[in-house]
């Protein structure tokens, strides 16, 4: 039985050692990152386990990196080296290419990128309608492809930062990105192995920041604060309110609800730029006016050399009020020089800030609010910074001055952080309730036949809105289709986007979504054809990254059927129940014929004020019921309490299904498997509702934008792994050759020092500088073409041949620092056996065993090391040594563990007892004393307490015998040295050898 236990134990042990390796193992993966995929650059931010929300630094150390990409045959640079790449590269070098993303090739932005950049080819993709960056004829890239890049090369910066692989990631897009724009992020996302927690509105992100770091702040009193983003390609002005709300979960929290949003898609940083730089290429011309040279604008490397000196320009005028354009050699070796004065590019951009106002009157309309309702104007993104900007916009808005308290830069990075940890299963956040807004409405129509009064059937076309403008999301919403009997199809389509200005409306493209085709609603009305149809059900869902989608349709039937809960068992009950909690209450007969036995939820009456104007008249003459949304509401404004919206997210099709487990009014039975109440099992109940749930064939045609196949996306995907490898493969060769050659120069010029002259001969020195010579002629002949496994082992082939060289040179180094610690230990070894040896014999408390061995220990020591010193005198200094450092750490390590051992146990060794006086009295004992009570009682002398209690005579105990009566040592660590609890008196435990 001990044998088994002790097994058991053993066994309990390794499982939890196995599973306190797993969660290490797991602990390396809880990182999570954020990308504030911005138009120029992008912010990476990281949390982990012990680092609290951070920028990720990239490999220059900035905080900031470049959205740019250089495509070459052979290698890929990103980041700053890329941005360098496009003055010596400019047609392999891409920026800018996220307003590409979801565009078809008809679209004004993809004319406009033509304009912009025309160095770069765009050639056409005839299965998408869409365009692809062609830099060779053998490399062709998708916007989608070139952006996962982007996003795999963020995250291998937030993985050094972070010291550990990261896979979840919250990425910021546009609050204007469309539902296809949407589908390309993921969808690049996919290809660079990135899972996406979440798609976050770069405006909800920053507002989520601003309310993290002033969460004290938010009361139940609403808040309104207006966010100017103006960024490099576009603008944005959000309408955010802050108030505490009461949730069922966690009490009062924190929430921002948008209001309102009104965005410019191509009024940014850049444009004004790209005025400037179109002024500093006119400059140029007239200086060079009357020579036979050709226009400047026609050389893509000296545009691109003036645009970054825009760049600079623009952000030099924002302090000051001229500044000096200079490049040296822009064109044909000619430098250029130019003043520019801010007044000269305010008047360049003056329609440019002509339309800064355009997004606080788009932002008041979509929120039905004034300025008065504005508590503060709290400016975002670089391009606010031009004080033109801000003059235009302050005077817009009315206000005293303009907010800058938040970090205009970072703070969507910061905010999608939070996010992702907050979606993240491993991280515990406070609860901060975050309700984003529908920036394009969108609505379901389909046809149905009616009846015309001359007993004419006619199709009519009808809408209804699924997601209105400024509705909050996620959300869920069931739609149920009446009347219908026999396969039909429905569209998705956007709302209606008057809002949009006639060329922003080009430039959304498609306003048609999707067309669905469902397949089987006949066959599922053939199947039961004594049941009462009640509709068909297509759920769809509004994710939290804005994407919509359609879960599923389900053709619904109910019946009465008999109800036999008297004939069942108390045992039968329990176990529908249980069953129903786990997903159960399907039955025998439903299984068979595929279908499900559910408990479905009391549809909603359907939102008159969606209905087209007379529809509902027109639906009560006919007697149909309407087209139905059984989505929950959203909740009313908050005046002390309001649901959260993770169970708007939640709740949306679960939310009535206890409504249908209740029994109604009329006396209706409840669904299957749900029993009665305690109150009414003596009821008999003669018939209950069923209701069936047949699933409906779905076929989706994409209108807007096809989406990339699965077999497409793994080809992308593949394609971009195996750049990857190729990057890493070219950078390890590169490591490699550098190693090699710097080790074939090093060795070089070790070979004339003297530390290493002294311990080789010449015949030796000269065999390696033959072979190193000849490795570095090898490396520049033909280590261009040398593979990486190649330069490593030429590497080891030198290092072999060095290695009793450098092992002879080091081990002279280590000699006088390990000799001298080998003599100061030796010595002060000696001096404490010395000082133990005249500890008088009624107080020693070392044994002479162990004195004994400490002399033997010294005398061995001493030997060792004059034997071996001697040995190595005779040895010429170009053999192998016999004195190693390795030999002596290990002497000096027998040695103090000895003298370890000896001070540990003086450490807690007891006094003895001092000798009894002979005028000390004895106290007669009580009559009543026991035995164990009839000690002696010591009258202690002045300045001893009566806790002094003396100490027997410890016993004599040679050293690694075992103790009679003494229990074993307890170590806090295998192998570890602890110290010794207090024994009873007149009790001292005995150490033994094995117990150091």
């Amino acid at each position: 039985m001990a044998a088994m236990g002790r097994t058991q134990r053993r066994a309990g042990w390794a499982l939890m050692a196995l599973l306190l390796a797993d969660l290490l193992a797991l602990s390396d993966m809880l990182a999570v990152m954020s990308v504030d995929l911005g138009s120029e650059s992008m912010k990476v931010a990281i949390v982990k386990p012990g680092v609290p929300m951070e920028i990720v630094l990239n490999k220059e150390s900035r905080r900031k990196t470049p959205v740019t990409v250089t495509l070459k045959e052979n290698e890929r640079f990103f980041g700053d080296s890329a941005a360098s790449m496009a003055i010596k590269n400019p047609k392999a070098t891409l920026r800018y290419f996220q307003q590409l993303l979801g565009k078809k090739e008809d679209n004004p932005h993809v004319a406009l990128y033509r304009e912009l950049f025309p160095e770069h080819e765009l050639g056409f993709d005839p299965q998408r309608q869409t365009v692809r960056f062609q830099i060779s004829p053998q490399l062709q890239f998708s916007p989608e492809e070139v952006l996962g890049m982007v996003l795999n090369y963020s995250r291998s910066l937030a993985e050094d930062f972070a010291e550990q692989p990261i896979k979840d990631a919250v990425v910021t897009v546009p609050a204007f990105f469309n539902q296809a724009e949407r589908r390309a992020v993921l969808q690049a996302a996919r290809m660079a192995g990135l899972k996406v927690l979440q798609l976050i509105n770069d405006n909800t992100a920053t507002a989520l920041s601003y309310g993290v770091f002033r969460r004290k702040d938010i009361n139940t009193t609403a808040q309104n604060i207006m966010f100017y983003d103006m960024g490099s390609g576009s603008t944005v002005c959000t309408i955010v309110t802050y108030q505490t709300v009461k949730t069922k979960e966690a009490g009062m929290q924190p929430q921002l609800q948008i209001q309102g949003v009104g965005f410019d898609r191509t009024l940014g940083g850049l444009e004004m730029e790209l005025r400037l730089r179109e002024h500093l290429a006119g400059l140029f011309n007239e200086q060079r006016k009357g020579q036979s040279v050709k226009d400047v604008r026609e050389n893509p490397r000296a545009m691109a050399k003036l645009l970054r000196e825009a760049n600079r320009v623009k952000t030099v005028l924002s302090a000051n009020a001229d500044h000096m354009a200079q490049i040296e050699g822009l064109m044909d070796d000619v430098d250029f020089k130019a003043k520019v004065t801010r007044a000269e590019f305010e008047e360049l951009c003056a329609d440019l800030f002509e339309r800064v106002p355009g997004p606080v009157q788009q932002a008041l309309q979509s929120a039905k609010m004034n300025l008065d309702e504005i508590e503060q104007v709290i400016l975002v993104g670089g391009a606010t910074r031009v004080p033109k900007v801000q003059e235009v916009l302050l005077k817009a808005v009315g206000k005293e001055e303009l907010g800058k308290n938040i970090n205009a830069d970072e703070a969507a990075a910061m905010g999608a952080v939070y996010q992702a940890a907050a979606l993240s299963k491993a991280f515990k956040v406070k609860p901060f309730i975050v309700r984003d807004a529908v920036i394009y409405p969108i609505l379901v129509e389909f046809t149905r036949e009616v009846d015309e009064e001359a007993g004419v059937r006619s199709l009519k076309h009808n809408k209804r809105v699924l997601f209105s403008r400024m509705g909050p999301y996620p959300q869920r919403k069931v739609i149920t289709f009446n009347r219908y009997s026999h396969d039909f199809n429905f569209h998705i389509n956007y709302g209606d986007l008057g809002f949009l200005g006639p060329e922003d409306l080009r430039v959304f493209g498609s306003q048609n979504l999707t067309t669905v085709k469902l397949k089987g609603v006949g066959e599922s009305f053939r199947k039961y054809p004594n049941h009462e149809s009640k509709g068909i059900k297509a759920h769809f869902n509004l994710d939290e990254s804005g994407v919509l989608s359609l879960d599923r349709v389900e053709s619904v039937f109910e019946t009465l059927v008999e109800d036999s809960t008297e004939e069942e068992s108390t045992l039968t009950k329990l176990g529908n129940t249980i069953s129903s909690l786990f997903g159960g209450g399907t039955t025998a007969d439903s299984k068979e014929n595929g279908t499900s036995t559910i408990q479905e939820e009391e549809e909603s009456l359907a939102e008159g004020s969606k209905d087209e104007p007379g529809e509902q008249a027109e639906r009560r003459e006919e007697g149909e019921p309407p087209v139905e949304d059984t989505s929950l509401p959203p909740p009313p404004e908050p005046k002390g309490s309001v649901a959260s919206e993770g169970e708007k997210a939640t709740d949306k099709e679960n939310g009535d299904k206890s409504e249908a487990q209740k029994p109604s009014d009329k006396g209706e039975a409840r669904s299957e498997g749900v029993p009665p109440a305690p109150g009414e099992e003596k009821k008999q109940q003669p018939s209950r509702k069923q209701r069936m749930v047949e699933e409906v064939g779905v076929e989706l045609v994409v209108l807007d934008l096809p989406d990339l196949s699965e077999d497409e996306l793994a080809r992308s995907a593949q394609k971009l792994q195996d750049l990857t490898a190729r990057d890493l493969e070219k950078q390890e060769r590169e490591q490699a050759a550098n190693s090699l050659e710097a080790f074939i120069f090093e060795t070089q010029d070790k070979l004339y020092q003297s530390e290493y002259q002294e311990v080789s001969t010449e015949q030796q020195r000269e065999e390696i500088s033959g072979r190193l010579s000849a490795a570095s002629t090898w490396l520049e002949d033909e280590g261009f073409g040398a593979t990486t496994v190649m330069l490593k082992e030429k590497l080891a082939e030198l290092r072999k041949l060095c290695h009793g060289l450098f092992f002879r040179v080091e081990e002279r180094k280590k000699w006088p620092e390990r000799l001298s610690a080998l003599d100061n230990l030796l010595n002060h070894s000696s001096m404490f056996l010395k000082g133990a040896r005249l500890i008088p014999e009624m107080d020693q408390i070392f044994t002479e065993v162990e004195m004994t061995t400490l002399e033997r220990v010294i005398n061995e020591t001493w030997a060792w090391k004059n034997a071996t010193l001697a040995e190595q005198a005779k040895l010429p200094t170009t053999e192998k040594p016999v004195l190693l450092s390795k030999d002596i750490e290990a002497k000096m390590m027998a040695l103090d563990r000895e003298v370890q051992y000896l001070l540990n146990k003086a450490k807690f060794a007891k006094p003895r007892p001092k000798p009894k006086d002979k005028n000390e009295t004895r106290a007669e004992p009580p009559l009543n004393a026991s035995a164990s009570d009839q000690g002696e009682r010591v009258i202690h002398p002045p300045g001893q307490t009566e806790d002094a209690q003396p100490i027997s005579e410890p016993e004599t105990e040679t050293r690694g015998s075992e103790p009679a009566d003494t229990g074993p040592l307890e170590l806090e660590g295998s192998g570890a040295e602890s110290e010794q609890k207090q024994q009873p008196t007149g009790q001292r435990p005995a150490l033994k050898n094995d117990e150091l």
